[in-house]
């Protein structure tokens, strides 16, 4: 409102506090009377240093970045609950998954890529981080994981070998956010290990079309203590109730252009709308039984334990439904820790897990600048915290009483109990596993660690054809980006050793005049390894329509039935509905009303959205048919598989476009009474796969 300025002489706007509250002070809590210019010695006269306001604020804002994560910069955090709804006291005491059934607890999660700055985009094909804070009743407790279930390396003492691959090469400092170059693909193919890891992230499962759309994996086996001290090992799965997409890779090339904020605007529209994204807790409990019998070591990060092998017992769901108040205060600030375990969890003698339990609290004294991290609110435990640690950069809160040390003996008739502090719990505390611990100190690597390929032709097989196809693409595209004819022929020796057809199928892709040799084994991979339908994407799709999103492309003179009609069908089905017009003030339908647009057709490409429809007048589509974004909307959603739908008007359109003689099931004339129903339950299909070339046996 104008009235909620004055204007000053100088014609620089002051808006008035509405209330006391709304006072604007410095940091000290003084009120401010001007924040729009430095205090002068004259009005054109040089700046003085005394005006402690002005030198206040530039301080703090020459301040206000800290050192952003090596790895897993580029993340979005969101707050939630966790509600326990099948408990396991049988199997652990923590009260987080062992206390009543209903039992609420609160949860922050971030969501991140691995190898790209803070800067980079968000469909860069990567590895998605995965974390979770449970603030339970005894303390913090962290999953800190991925949406992959295995891992490049299995000994910590490698991991800055791999991100220091993986990163821009240091001496030209690009490329960014990809492996997609030499130094990766020269790490990996002398890393024998990483190949199971490397097929995983040549899938669709590194470019999912949503945060919401992916699983997360706790990656290592943990241990899970009853009350009776009685051990079971275990590995965690968040499985989203909305089923698993992704996008295919000319997607994710244009949505990095069109929206580099992709993944990050759907969380915060999605929360925002009231569409909270589920996820559903789950556990594969064994024991040491199974541990000895199994085909591989239960404590080797680049191997699953298959769904079909051991089930995955659903415990809870998470919920995500609140937007964070202020990114750098929460999602930055925000510090996991896979040491991070309450009573009830313990760790196993995983060596990667073991890595990253001494490396992450060094980490967070390095970008949170002291001890005292877990005094910021993001990371403070919803429990009490009693302890004797004290000072520090940036203390919050210091023990109170006369003692800071234990024992004391502080309260022992004195009269004064409160100066004794706190006293360890053996009955309540937390208590390590009693596993016996015996050998030489050695440097060396079990010799049952040193299967690499089995599993990676497990994950190939279990795949459908259209996936196989994706997967192929991807590692020829890859490569393609290495300068080096050596390393492109070494990564193709380790393909043979996971499937034979698959590696001539990238080797052609590369045009190698002869298929290289195999690479030598360690141990030769087996092949009898049946398929395991849960590793596909495909395969567990949501069957439905909702959480995801239509865009409309309308113009002047378009049917306002039949727009309504796709509104209300994908409404029904839980979706959201995105307008794109030739402005984005909109257009007017037949109806004589002015619908307003989303977006403008060249900020809102169909790329952007799940399935499309094309809703128009015959002039306006003629016209519409010369426009290039509007050919590409439609070009780009046929060749990616998506569902279209259309009105018989927009036929110059898809004649222009080459794509009118093309037409499939995947289109669906909505002028009809049902088109629009009929389109929006197809579309729980998500693609239309048929349309899309796969390999051929």
């Amino acid at each position: 409102m104008a009235d909620d300025f004055d204007l000053s002489e100088n014609g620089v706007n002051h808006q008035k506090p509405e209330n006391d509250e709304d006072v604007m002070t410095t940091a000290q809590g003084v009120a401010v009377a001007d924040d729009q210019n430095w205090l002068k010695a004259g009005a054109r006269g040089p700046q003085l240093l005394e005006d402690h306001i002005a030198r206040e604020k530039i301080f703090h804002f020459d301040h206000e970045r800290i050192p952003e994560r090596v790895v897993h910069a580029r993340g979005y955090g969101v707050h939630g609950e966790f509600e326990l709804t099948d408990p396991i006291p049988e199997l652990t005491r923590a009260g987080v998954l062992g206390g009543e059934k209903g039992k609420k607890t609160p949860v922050f999660t971030r969501f991140s890529t691995v190898a790209g700055n803070k800067g980079s985009p968000d469909l860069a094909r990567d590895v998605r981080g995965f974390a979770v804070k449970f603030y339970t009743e005894e303390g913090n407790w962290d999953i800190v994981g991925n949406n992959i279930p295995v891992f490049f390396i299995q000994d910590a003492i490698k991991f800055p070998d791999l991100i220091h691959a993986v990163k821009p090469a240091p001496d030209r400092g690009f490329p960014q956010a990809q492996s997609a170059h030499d130094n990766f693909w020269d790490f990996v193919t002398l890393t024998p290990e990483s190949m199971h890891m490397v097929m995983w992230q040549m899938s669709d499962r590194t470019i999912p079309r949503s945060l919401r759309f992916m699983e997360g994996f706790g990656i290592h086996t943990f241990r899970l203590i009853n009350a009776d001290g009685k051990s079971s090992f275990v590995k965690f799965h968040w499985k989203p109730k909305q089923g698993l997409q992704s996008v295919v890779w000319n997607e994710a090339l244009k949505i990095n252009g069109a929206d580099p904020d992709f993944h990050r605007r759907d969380m915060w529209n999605s929360i925002d709308a009231g569409d909270y994204p589920q996820w559903d807790l789950g556990v594969q409990v064994f024991d040491e039984e199974f541990a000895e019998k199994f085909e591989f070591d239960v404590l080797d990060s680049t191997k699953i334990i298959p769904e079909e092998q051991v089930p995955v017992r659903i415990i809870g769901t998470m919920t995500l439904n609140n937007n964070v108040d202020n990114f750098f205060a929460e999602t930055e600030q925000v510090a996991f820790c896979t040491q991070n375990i309450v009573p009830g969890i313990d760790f196993t003698d995983d060596p990667l897990l073991q890595g990253r339990n001494f490396s992450y609290l060094d980490t967070q004294l390095k970008r949170l600048g002291g001890p005292n991290f877990t005094h910021i609110p993001i990371n403070a435990p919803r429990c009490p915290v009693r302890h004797f640690q004290q000072d520090g950069h940036m203390a919050m809160t210091n023990p109170k009483g006369r003692a800071n040390y234990e024992p004391n003996s502080w309260g022992t008739g004195d009269g004064k109990e409160e100066d004794r502090g706190p006293r360890a719990c053996p009955m309540n505390g937390f208590t390590s596993y009693e596993a016996p611990v015996t050998g030489p100190k050695l440097r060396t690597r079990s010799e049952t660690f040193a299967d690499h390929y089995s599993q990676a032709r497990q994950f190939y097989i279990s795949q459908t054809p259209t996936e196989q196809t994706h997967m192929a693409n991807a590692f020829v595209f890859e490569l393609s980006k290495v300068e080096r004819m050596d390393i492109r022929k070494r990564m193709v020796g380790h393909l043979r050793h996971v499937d034979a057809s698959f590696a001539q199928e990238v080797s052609d892709g590369l045009g190698l005049d002869e298929l290289p040799p195999k690479v030598p084994l360690a141990r030769e991979p087996r092949t009898d390894l049946p398929e395991s339908p849960a590793l596909s994407i495909l395969k567990n799709g949501p069957g439905s329509f909702k959480g995801r999103k239509l865009g409309i492309y309308i113009a002047e003179g378009a049917d306002a039935k039949v727009v309504q009609a796709l509104q209300d069908a994908a409404k029904d089905a839980g979706a959201m509905v995105g307008i794109i017009a030739p402005n984005v003030a909109g257009a007017k339908l037949s109806d004589g009303k002015k619908l307003e647009a989303n977006e403008k057709i060249d900020g809102g490409p169909s790329v952007m959205f799940d399935a499309v429809a094309i809703v128009m007048a015959k002039d306006t589509a003629t016209t519409m048919a010369k426009d290039k974004p509007s050919q590409d909307f439609v070009s780009d959603a046929f060749a990616h598989a998506k569902f279209i739908a259309y009105v018989p008007e927009v036929m110059p359109l898809f004649e222009a476009v080459s794509v009118g003689e093309k037409m499939d099931d995947g289109f669906f004339d909505v002028s009809g009474d049902t088109g629009a129903k009929d389109f929006i339950e197809a579309c729980g299909k998500l693609r239309f796969w048929d349309r899309a070339p796969v390999k051929q046996d």
